[in-house]
């Protein structure tokens, strides 16, 4: 009987283990059939196609965590077996050995689990809170990457082949031009052009990454004492034909195309921790957790934060802390000082003059994420019932969490339970670099303070509360909004000219004289109302007067209604070739 019984057992760890693995490959496959199809979009310039593919994406994930889930309850009542699924779990893990994405198996097997039982079990004997990739080889970064050597076919028809080698779907208008003047480039910004050619190697990505209007092929040329990384933008003309834009080979510049407040990348990938881990070689300053994402891996993104979040926790001993600023009417926000990151908490009432729900919030977070963020609103993790320990929580940052966030929290001995959390990158509130900047920065931030709404505006993002205080700035001195509270689609709302006062009452008036609409806007008031100093004032009215007009805002929403998708390059304007030539 006792045998029975453990047959009966280990068949069930077998099912429950098997169900997960088959519902992460339903998953991968099904977001592998919406990344390949970027390259037709590409070919077609179906670029409002790509963006709905973009968000129709990120829903897959849960979709299929969902579907197990469900499945999965119904062959367990609810009830957690704790010797089944310890079994399950090794199994689980056996079934990773060889896998190819084994880390994203990990992480939807977390999700399920999770989903199913209470959190007393959320450690690493039931779950993989860590990897199991740290006890085995790295898959071969080669498995990605595609190798040309100069030396057996110089220089020329190595960067012709490492063109004409990927398919895009359509022609290259001049290739030979786009060789030259890749060549010169990259004698320009490299070392590269004094070597010769039997004293380097180009190896390059084999699938290129998709997103907007460009294909970008990433790879390094490497010598025997350097590696210098590159990224090759490619756009398409007005008569579909390809032509390369750019040579970009700063990694400063290639870790803004691939930053946080960028839309994620469509990249083809059967191996994402050999193809994360090139990237990291070429940009080493980003986390795992940053490149997951960029590449629409955002599930495995929160996992790596995740990890990263609990490694820094046993590591640091200082506590978190009101985050600086001037404290919002929505959200309570918090930070650990050794630790890049901020984390937001949605208030139990808001302030005056805020009519929105709990729910209006959360969906606006989460339309964000899913929409084109045009290098200008920061990406935000969404987490559910973070438990942190209570002695990491400074006195007064819990005072200020009972009395403001008190339904979100849970108090489970000594961890405090956060049941809804959001984390951005950390940034230097625009308002308090203001404070201390110099002339030639004061003037720089304002003049890309006016862009970051231009830039939102051509994706269809109306900001809503533009104060200076909701923007931050990037360790690259980008300026990037990161308060969706009041964001809506730019399409909806009514832009407005003031009417002119017809009597002497009504230019006296303290309220509006006129009729005002739910979604009416008065452009003519953003300067005053966003920005109190009047040399700020000035400094934006000099570059971005227009913005203070209603006319630009309705052309802005003609050209969406039109169909138009606006051109937001993530790399400087002098790099471009087409300007060069």
């Amino acid at each position: 009987m006792a045998e029975t019984a453990s047959n009966s057992a280990g068949d069930l760890a077998a099912t429950y283990a098997g169900k997960i693995l088959q519902g992460f490959h339903r998953h991968y496959r099904l977001f592998q059939q919406v990344t390949s199809a970027a390259r037709e979009r590409f070919a077609a310039g179906a670029w409002r196609a790509g963006q709905q593919a973009a968000m129709a994406r990120i829903s897959l994930y849960d979709q299929r965590v969902a579907e197990t889930t469900t499945e999965l309850e119904r062959l367990t009542d609810g009830a957690l077996d704790q010797a089944v699924w310890l079994e399950a779990r090794q199994l689980y893990q056996n079934y990773l050995q060889f896998h190819p994405q084994a880390e994203l198996a990990e992480t939807f097997y977390n999700s399920v689990f999770c989903n199913l039982f209470h959190r007393r079990y959320f450690h690493n004997d039931f779950i993989f809170v860590e990897s199991t990739l740290t006890e085995r080889l790295p898959l071969a970064l080669e498995t990605e990457l595609r190798s040309y050597f100069p030396v057996a076919q110089g220089m020329k028809k190595a960067l012709a082949a490492l063109l004409s080698d990927n398919d895009f779907g359509a022609p290259f208008a001049n290739l030979a031009e786009d060789v030259r003047l890749l060549r010169q480039a990259f004698a320009e910004q490299t070392a590269s052009g004094r070597l010769n050619p039997y004293q380097l190697r180009i190896d390059v990505l084999k699938s290129p990454f998709y997103r907007n209007k460009a294909a970008y092929l990433v790879g390094r040329v490497v010598s025997t004492d350097r590696v210098f990384p590159f990224i090759v933008p490619i756009l398409r003309d007005h008569n579909g034909c390809l032509y390369v834009d750019a040579l970009i080979t700063e990694r400063e510049q290639m870790n803004v195309i691939f930053g946080f407040a960028r839309s994620y990348f469509m990249v083809n990938t059967e191996i994402p921790s050999a193809l994360v881990r090139f990237l990291k070689e070429l940009m080493p300053h980003k986390t795992l957790a940053e490149l997951y994402s960029s590449i629409g891996l955002h599930k495995q993104s929160k996992t790596e934060f995740y990890r990263d979040f609990l490694s820094h926790l046993h590591a640091s001993s200082d506590q978190l802390v009101a985050a600086a600023g001037i404290k919002g009417m929505v959200m309570t926000v918090f930070t650990l000082p050794s630790f890049p990151f901020v984390f937001k908490v949605i208030k139990d009432q808001f302030g005056a003059g805020k009519s929105l729900s709990r729910q209006t919030v959360i969906d606006r977070y989460r339309m964000v994420k899913q929409h084109d963020r045009a290098g200008r609103m920061a990406d935000t993790y969404e987490f559910a019932n973070v438990a942190i320990p209570r002695e990491r929580i400074s006195p007064e940052l819990m005072a200020e969490l009972e009395d403001t966030v008190a339904s979100s929290l849970v108090h489970d001995g000594d961890m405090l339970i956060i049941k809804q959390l959001f984390v951005e990158r950390r940034m230097i509130p625009l308002n308090l670099f203001l404070e201390i900047a110099s002339p030639e920065q004061t003037e720089a931030v304002m003049l890309d303070y006016g862009q970051a709404i231009k830039d939102m505006l051509a994706a269809n993002i109306f900001p809503g509360d533009m104060l200076l205080k909701n923007f931050g700035l990037t360790r690259y001195h980008r300026v990037v909004f990161y308060d969706y509270d009041e964001v809506r689609y730019l399409t909806e709302m009514n832009f407005r000219a003031i009417p002119q006062a017809q009597t002497y009452e009504q230019q006296l008036a303290d309220e509006p004289w006129y009729a005002v609409g739910p979604d009416d806007v008065f452009p003519a008031q953003l300067p005053l109302y966003a920005i109190a100093q009047p040399k700020l004032r000035e400094l934006f009215m000099r570059y971005h007067a227009d913005l203070a007009t209603p006319e630009y805002w309705c052309a802005q929403q003609q050209l969406l209604q039109a169909g138009e998708v606006s051109d937001v390059f993530p790399y400087p304007q002098q790099l471009r070739f087409v300007r060069r030539s």
